[in-house]
């Protein structure tokens, strides 16, 4: 512990010196924009600016990169709150109730929780990625590809479970949002599938024209069918700090949401999106009033802000402990690293203590200058709702195009965006959740890579999923748990047959 609280001091008396946290503060103002604007996201912020950073030493771009990339998942609630529009996929969950709390004129509230709620994961993964990296990167390399395929699949089914509604109709947008994952060009033949000759769909269908359309346009489309245009808000000052009936509402949230996001956030794949549905989900399950998710439940925002937030972090273990990256934007950032001739791995923390301190203290410090930039920006942000409807729908339309027309300056990602639209508009009047449509289209090649793997080193044999115990337990979670949202069905015939047979005697069913 000593020996910690040593090298911790070394890591301050590199982040707090004025070089350091000048990087440290453009990456995270950068970031926040990034996150603001629909459809850039913490990936292309990071990809855009990696060149910016080839004339920096090691350590100062990682720290500039780094506050990047938490910085986008702190600015990606804003629009999510305002407006309805993702700012990136892992800010899809916060549209929901997000959203509905600014309908509410709780705009202040939820942009104050998000950033608050951002901060403390953000903090409090910094410690376990301080203490914890080591074991828990040896455990994440455990995972070949029938464990990611029992995980992925699990994670489904957890989310169909805790959703408010029908299993049988989540399971659907999710099947739905797998198979429009599929198309592009097949991972491991290289074969065309399901483009229908549009060269632009071989690297697939995007994330975000799917969830900007089936947030954002389809919140336009569903407003402008009304008969009498919402009320515009006019919100007073002392309504954008959170009461104290909302704080204590979140506390919990915020706690479940820091451990998700930091035990997701350590395993391959998109964790800071995966950990905000799951958060999101788990949420929903546990309160007292699930009947207020959706139509602006405090939980629902603090509780995925603060997943995605303890993704970022978490997703730094095997990155730094091991040099393996848990996905695309680590991928980057170690390519970065290694550009600068760092090569991460079991030696870095010995071999360049400096970087490895330095790096986990700048987040510290980056947590801190979040926090201190998102609070006084929330009445600016908030005021954007005064805006009469007739400019500001236009306006969100406009943003839409070009944010999702900026990541790959494709015509054919805004034809996406408008058909996604449409589709959720429709969706929405029909009942269904758009959110795992979003989650089923960023699994989908990461299941269907996993599984054929899988069957690869089997030659064909499905046992494979069963004779390895992680894959096997985590198939027999998701297992129960479908049994588990059979029950109700169940229980239901029962009474229905006992009723008949009153019926049949003679005698009375009662209601």
């Amino acid at each position: 512990m000593i020996e910690t609280l040593q090298n911790l001091y070394l890591g301050f008396s590199v982040a707090l010196t004025p070089v350091m946290l000048f990087y440290a503060f453009v990456g995270c103002l950068i970031g926040t924009l990034v996150g603001v604007l629909p459809g850039v996201g913490p990936l292309a912020g990071i990809s855009l600016l990696l060149p910016a950073t080839f004339g920096l030493d090691a350590t100062r771009a990682i720290i500039m990169l780094s506050g990047i990339y938490y910085g986008a998942m702190y600015g990606g609630s804003t629009t999510s709150i305002l407006m309805r529009i993702p700012g990136e996929a892992a800010s899809v969950m916060t549209c929901i109730d997000g959203y509905a709390m600014a309908r509410k004129g709780r705009a202040g509230a939820a942009l104050a929780i998000a950033a608050v709620g951002s901060y403390i994961a953000g903090s409090i993964s910094i410690i376990g990625l301080m203490l914890l990296a080591p074991p828990l990167a040896e455990f994440a390399l455990r995972f070949g590809p029938p464990e990611y395929f029992a995980l992925l699949t699990l994670g489904l089914l957890v989310l169909a479970y805790m959703s408010s509604g029908s299993m049988v109709k989540s399971l659907a947008m999710a099947v739905l949002g797998l198979l429009l994952g599929m198309v592009g060009i097949d991972q491991m033949t290289g074969y065309f599938r399901y483009a229908y000759g549009v060269v632009e769909l071989g690297d697939g269908i995007g994330v975000v024209p799917v969830a900007v359309g089936l947030f954002g346009l389809a919140e336009i489309l569903a407003t402008a069918g009304q008969a009498k245009a919402p009320e515009v808000l006019k919100p007073k000052l002392r309504e954008l700090l959170p009461s104290r009936a909302e704080w204590r509402a979140s506390a919990a949230p915020i706690g479940r949401g820091t451990l998700l996001g930091f035990m997701i956030g350590i395993v391959p794949g998109s964790a800071h999106v995966i950990s905000s549905f799951v958060s999101y989900a788990v949420e929903r399950k546990l309160s007292k009033r699930p009947e207020e998710f959706g139509k602006g439940a405090v939980a629902g925002v603090a509780g995925p802000e603060s997943a995605n937030n303890a993704a970022t972090s978490g997703a730094f273990v095997p990155m730094l402990a091991l040099g393996v990256p848990s996905g695309p934007i680590p991928a980057v950032m170690l390519a970065a690293m290694m550009v600068h001739g760092i090569s991460p791995g079991p030696l870095l923390i010995a071999q360049k203590p400096e970087l490895f301190w330095g790096f986990i203290a700048s987040m510290y410090v980056g947590n801190i200058m979040l926090l201190i930039l998102n609070l006084p920006l929330v009445g600016l942000f908030v005021n954007v709702l005064r805006i009469p409807y007739p400019i500001l729908y236009p306006s969100i339309v406009v943003f839409c195009i070009i944010g999702v027309y900026a990541v790959n300056s494709s015509v054919v990602d805004l034809w996406i965006m408008v058909v996604m639209g449409l589709l959720g508009w429709m969706l929405r009047k029909l009942s269904f959740e758009t959110a795992p449509i979003v989650l089923g289209v960023v699994l989908a090649p990461m299941i269907e890579l996993a599984m054929r793997q899988s069957l690869a080193m089997s030659d064909g044999s499905y046992m494979i999923f069963v004779t390895k115990p992680i894959s096997a337990t985590l198939l027999a979670v998701g297992f129960v748990l479908v049994l588990l949202s059979l029950k109700p069905l169940i229980t239901r015939r029962r009474d229905w047959r006992s009723k008949l047979a009153l019926v049949e005697t003679g005698e009375n069913p009662g209601p």
